[in-house]
């Protein structure tokens, strides 16, 4: 409606915008507006067969790659996924971690718990489950592994679940809560993470940072 105002040649549309700005409240559009918003609300779909390279990775800004201070009793070469926060840690010792920016799961599609990486693999292959076919019907029912794998170049299994940490060929969607409940990285920070976890390392998930 407020395009179609635009394109009006009428002298009133001003007043018209201004009427209709008024009307929302300051809050509303602030809200609407801010970062936290914009991510808790983004959707996107996955889009197999689109191309990323695994030099991508995340180079500025809090979801980059990067040393920081960690309070932790896990042993060293944990994992730990903070869901709320878009983070995974990677225990080092003497209050130290390494971070990654991650994708998570979409509301409805959080978990926590306790498991370990059972087994790890490079561009795996991609066999959507039912019931994320039933969601997504356009789908492929098999995808080899590869550039356009929605899978991306690495992947790190989650005990006996479904869940995996994993690449993709959406690194825009890193600090968002977008997936059926995996947790994605860009291709060139996973193969990182991939190169220093082996399998039976302890993974943690948390839905919020522990005080």
């Amino acid at each position: 409606m407020i395009a179609r105002l635009f394109r009006r040649s009428t002298p009133s549309r001003g007043i018209i915008l201004a009427a209709l700005i008024a009307v929302i409240p300051a809050a509303a559009l602030a809200q609407a507006a801010s970062p936290a918003a914009m991510r808790e609300t983004l959707t996107i779909g996955d889009e197999p067969g689109r191309v990323s390279t695994e030099e991508a990775v995340i180079r500025e800004g809090p979801f980059a790659r990067q040393l920081v201070f960690f309070r932790s009793h896990d042993p060293v070469g944990t994992l730990v996924v903070h869901t709320s926060e878009r983070f995974l840690y990677v225990v080092l010792g003497n209050n130290r971690a390494l971070r990654y920016g991650i994708g998570v799961g979409r509301e409805g599609f959080t978990w926590s718990g306790l498991v370990r990486i059972t087994r790890k693999a490079e561009w795996p292959d991609w066999t959507p489950p039912p019931e994320m076919i039933q969601r997504q019907p356009y789908l492929p029912r098999f995808m080899a592994g590869g550039p356009g794998n929605p899978m991306g170049a690495r992947a790190l299994y989650l005990g006996s679940t479904v869940y995996r940490i994993h690449g993709t060929n959406q690194p825009e969607t890193i600090g968002h809560a977008v997936s059926s409940g995996c947790f994605r990285l860009a291709n060139g920070d996973v193969i990182d993470l991939y190169s220093r976890v082996p399998v039976g390392s302890k993974v943690v998930i948390r839905h919020a940072a522990a005080l």
